[in-house]
């Protein structure tokens, strides 16, 4: 495949996150298999426990999907930004720190941020000229059980007020996905229903499809 050089950007689509406990060879073939039918974006979530060598880490993913031209981003940790060719940072919280964090990093970057039902989160992200958001979680999940229970008519408030893309996280599965469409968001963020199935590039064939019914 030949390597597209063209600016990243996140327009919507599939999300997804990687527990860095999960790279390993079984790990990289199923995100491989996903960038193979249409990934959009990949974060490597914040959760390092005993991994020592987290630069390592973020580069080799980075390059597995540099020849698809999908970004990845960190979740936190942004000091990793100028070890490692990744794209940008995935916030959990708002920071007061996001100026100096561009300033230090010295490159363009891509940022988001997590929002729950309070949508001063929101203007926050609008502010900062963030480029996404994303909910959580809006149905039950194992791995987003930090997050509030975010309600769809919050999704559809936040739509009002920004066109940048907005993501949904949590539980999301081809069967309740399309309960989220009136909301106007453009993507999904998920973890287990890629980097856990039988068949990675079905699972995500499936999900971009249900996502074009959106744009109809």
């Amino acid at each position: 495949m030949e390597m597209n050089n063209e600016p990243k950007q996140i327009h919507g689509g599939v999300y997804l996150v990687v527990d860095p406990q999960a790279v390993n060879p079984r790990g990289l073939q199923q995100i491989r298999l996903a960038l193979e039918s249409g990934l959009a974006v990949i974060q490597l979530w914040n959760n390092w426990k005993q991994i020592t060598a987290k630069a390592e880490i973020v580069q080799l993913v980075t390059d597995l999907a540099k020849p698809y031209n999908v970004p990845v981003l960190l979740n936190e940790n942004w000091e990793l930004l100028t070890e490692t060719d990744a794209d940008g940072i995935h916030f959990d919280l708002p920071s007061d720190n996001l100026t100096l964090i561009r300033t230090a990093v010295g490159r363009s970057i891509i940022t988001g941020i997590t929002c729950g039902n309070n949508l001063e989160t929101v203007q926050y992200a609008i502010d900062q000229e963030m480029d996404y958001i994303s909910f959580c979680s809006v149905f039950p999940s194992g791995t987003a059980n930090s997050c509030e229970w975010v309600k769809p008519a919050t999704i559809a408030a936040a739509r009002a007020l920004t066109r940048m893309p907005i993501f949904a996280a949590g539980g999301i599965t081809a069967e309740n996905l399309q309960q989220l469409l009136p909301t106007g968001l453009d993507g999904i963020a998920v973890v287990n229903s890629i980097m856990k199935a039988d068949d990675p590039k079905a699972v995500t064939t499936t999900f971009n499809q249900i996502l074009q019914l959106q744009k109809r």
